[in-house]
């Protein structure tokens, strides 16, 4: 697993899904409107992530997939709003970027540099995946010189 490569900790908390794969009796939506509600929030500016989290809290669906059929950025690129980036790879560039500012103003962070090293090599290998699977153009290159316009908002 990759966050465990780069990091000290060797825990193994982690929550699981529930056995049934049906949405609960007592969920009173509909997958019409969840799609719509996904769509919109995506339309906000949403990643997909933060659409699940909202879901969850405000209107009390644990798994969108058990109510609709479909995950959220399946749902997304139906309907033309999926991310040009996939969000791991969207959340890593963000962070080596803050990552770069950081060391601009701080030139003798060390402890700083060593994470950037570790947080970019987990981008190459991220991309190396996603071109693999043809989620990402063959001819896509993190460059840390341009990577501030790929995160941009």
């Amino acid at each position: 697993n990759m966050g465990r490569m780069y990091g000290p900790g060797k825990g193994m908390a982690a929550s699981s899904l529930p056995y049934r794969r049906s949405a609960p009796g007592w969920l009173k939506v509909s997958s019409r409107d969840l799609v719509k509600k996904v769509v919109e929030m995506a339309r906000k500016g949403m990643m997909p992530s933060m659409i699940a989290l909202t879901m969850r809290d405000s209107m009390g669906v644990g798994q969108i997939k058990a109510v609709t059929g479909r995950k959220i950025v399946r749902i997304l690129k139906a309907h033309g709003q999926a991310p040009e980036l996939p969000e791991d790879l969207f959340c890593l560039i963000r962070r080596a970027v803050s990552m770069r500012k950081h060391l601009d103003r701080h030139r003798k962070d060390m402890d700083t540099k060593f994470r950037l090293i570790l947080v970019e090599s987990r981008i190459h290998r991220l991309a190396r995946y996603y071109k693999r699977v043809r989620r990402l153009p063959p001819t896509f290159k993190y460059e840390s010189a341009n990577a501030a316009s790929m995160v941009a908002q």
